[in-house]
């Protein structure tokens, strides 16, 4: 059990925790929400030992182990899986004790350290990171690339997989879905739903939240407040308080203005002096109630357009993807993600963009946005077509070296120059007004964007859009970097927009709020996806479930019938140095055959996909040459494990 009693921490001048007392039962699952700069991360550092209390008392059991994800960018040619592998810490110890104990050529010693590393699992560790890997939207290729070959985003994920990997008791999470599309966020949740320890997470998604916990602490005003239920409980009995609270407030404001009145009345007069000044400590005695105030929100909303084109877009045989580097040899063709798209896009649709991850949404939103050119056919558009783009990295349309008020000159600038004179206010006095409504106030306005926090970032991206006055929302996940009341205020103003609105996103209760309809990008097309979302959600889980079945029929060759133990104690040490060779050739080729059936795995999904006649037989000739090897390497594999099974039989 994990306990705070009167416990207060601060951070520089501030108080973050005053007298503050919670328990944690083993085996909860923890939501811990508050608004941004309440104490949520410190408290994690407190739990994790990077903080020390001020006061009070703290306690965790002694032998919990504990998992969370690094927030540093790991840099390193260390390969995905082995980096992965690294996390457990338990089996990383155990191969260390093999290592020390083969060196020693002690019998005993080295029979208990094979077995220690058995129960580690060692004989499913690659198996165990690889379904880790590709659950958080990793493609089986990149199973094997290097650490730093990945965009900063993809590295967090192998952070995450790396946690995720270490056995523990305790398991803290900070933002774990920032950086995952919906599809690494179903699988994720599948995952915590079996997590057996005690967890902690941080997080601004709803939806996440109410699937996965069962327990939220909330951090207000220097205290902890632990209510038995998920977020959305949370929310109403944080309602019911509300009521409680102003309708005592209430009925002692009517109680002090009656005193009050009788003291007012009678404080003059000798025959009432007595019982006015009972009264007036009557009222000196009382303990004050505060008003509850409804937190302050958050709210913006979309100026009507100024007209709408009615198609907005019409997508005609259109091809999207990358054009060749610049650096690449002339006549090299440009990379294609999605192919043969015929679509139209009509005012006033709200449009959500499915698909798992790499098969194109983002690239698909790019192009219609001009940032990418069209690979192949035409993106037609409405007359008077207006986009407003959230871009998934708040920084490619943000220039960190300027701040927000030079953004939004920028932007007037701009819009006059295209035509746009006399639809906006330009003063730079209105623009200073307008950003003051999207919470950038004072010296705020001159801020540099690169020192913001990721939440500020997105919040200007919106201003910014917001003051375009658009008739077309392209939103690439806007809400990676928002708080929860934030995230509200953007589900309202978009359900409000008289505009059309094409929206990527994980946060499924901003999906289910905004969208009546929804794409699916997938196999290098755009095709209608006719369910909802809980029909996508499944959808997702059966595509990883294959996924994962494909992964251990490649790895099943690595579980061995044999006992990966050395010979027992009684062992004769001549027996023990014969096969200490052959079970070294037996663990190496457990790995090749690993190797093998993780590269069947992979061409046999790609026959699956849409591939040209020339392509399917380059491809089915790889497929046969493999499992040419694989027979081949399964033949030595039989042979060798006879060889050890009698030598072991021997030495009995």
């Amino acid at each position: 059990m994990i306990i705070l009693k009167n416990l207060s921490l601060r951070r520089g001048a501030k108080v973050l925790l005053d007298n503050a007392s919670v328990s944690i039962n083993p085996g909860e699952r923890v939501g811990l929400v508050g608004r941004n700069g309440a104490g949520k991360s410190s408290l994690f550092a407190l739990l994790n030992g990077t903080l020390h209390e001020d006061k009070g008392d703290f306690s965790i059991p002694s032998q919990w182990r504990m998992a969370q994800v690094a927030q540093d960018m790991p840099e390193t040619v260390e390969p995905a899986t082995d980096f992965v592998i690294a996390g457990d810490t338990q089996l990383a110890a155990a191969q260390a004790e093999v290592t020390a104990a083969e060196a020693s050529d002690d019998g005993e010693r080295m029979a208990h350290a094979y077995m220690a590393l058995h129960d580690a699992g060692a004989h499913d560790a690659q198996s165990r990171a690889q379904a880790l890997i590709l659950g958080l939207g990793f493609q089986v290729r990149e199973l094997n690339q290097p650490v730093n070959s990945f965009s900063g985003g993809w590295r967090m994920r192998l952070q995450l997989a790396r946690a995720l990997m270490c056995p523990s008791e305790l398991l803290l999470l900070d933002e774990p879905t920032n950086h995952l599309d919906l599809d690494a966020l179903v699988w994720l949740e599948a995952w915590l739903k079996k997590y057996p320890g005690t967890m902690l997470v941080i997080s601004h998604d709803r939806e996440f939240l109410d699937a996965v916990t069962n327990v939220t602490l909330h951090i207000e005003n220097g205290q902890l407040t632990r209510y038995g239920g998920n977020y959305s409980t949370f929310e109403d009995m944080c309602a019911e308080q509300m009521v409680l609270q102003q309708a005592a407030f209430a009925k002692q404001q009517d109680k002090i203005a009656h005193l009050q009145e009788f003291i007012n009345r009678f404080k003059a007069k000798a025959s009432k002096a007595k019982q006015a000044q009972s009264r007036v400590k009557a009222l000196d005695r009382m303990e004050r109630l505060a008003p509850m105030l409804a937190n302050a929100e958050f709210t913006f909303e979309f100026k009507e357009p100024l007209n709408l084109p009615n198609p907005m877009l019409s997508i005609d045989d259109a091809s999207f993807g990358y054009p060749p580097p610049t650096d690449a040899p002339p006549g090299t063709p440009p990379t294609v993600i999605v192919q043969h798209v015929r679509k139209s896009v009509f005012a006033g649709q709200r449009i959500g963009i499915l698909g798992a991850n790499g098969q194109g949404k983002s690239t698909l939103v790019k192009t219609v946005a001009r940032t990418l050119p069209v690979v192949a056919g035409e993106v037609i558009e409405g007359r008077g077509l207006n986009i407003g783009y959230f871009a998934q990295q708040e920084l490619d349309v943000l220039r960190p070296a300027d701040t927000p008020l030079e953004h939004m000159i920028r932007l007037a600038r701009d819009t006059i120059a295209n035509g746009g004179a006399g639809q906006f206010s330009s003063r730079e006095q209105d623009l200073r007004t307008f950003l003051g409504t999207f919470n950038f106030n004072g010296d705020m306005v001159k801020q540099a964007v690169g020192t913001m926090s990721g939440g500020e970032k997105a919040r200007l991206v919106l201003c910014m859009i917001v003051w375009q006055r658009p008739n077309l929302l392209l939103l690439d996940e806007p809400t990676n970097h928002l708080d929860l009341a934030t995230r509200e205020a953007l589900a309202m103003a978009l359900n409000e927009f008289e505009g059309t609105v094409m929206l990527v996103s994980h946060d499924r209760a901003l999906l289910r709020a905004v969208c009546d309809e929804f794409w699916l990008v997938t196999r290098g097309g755009v095709e209608p996806f006719d369910g909802d979302l809980d029909d996508y959600q499944r959808y997702l889980l059966d595509e990883g479930k294959r996924l994962r079945e494909s992964l251990k029929k490649a790895d099943k060759a690595a579980e061995t019938p044999a006992k990966p133990a050395p010979p027992p104690v009684a062992a004769r040490p001549v027996s023990a140095g014969k096969l200490k060779p052959l079970k070294q050739s037996l663990e190496k080729l457990n790995k090749s055959l690993a190797a093998l059936q993780v590269e069947r795995a992979a061409l046999e999904a790609r026959l699956a996909g849409m591939l040209s006649v020339k392509e399917i037989t380059e491809t089915g000739s790889q497929l046969q040459h493999v499992n040419d090897e694989l027979a081949r390497e399964e033949e030595k594999w039989l042979e060798l494990s006879g060889e050890i099974e009698a030598l072991e039989g021997v030495s009995a």
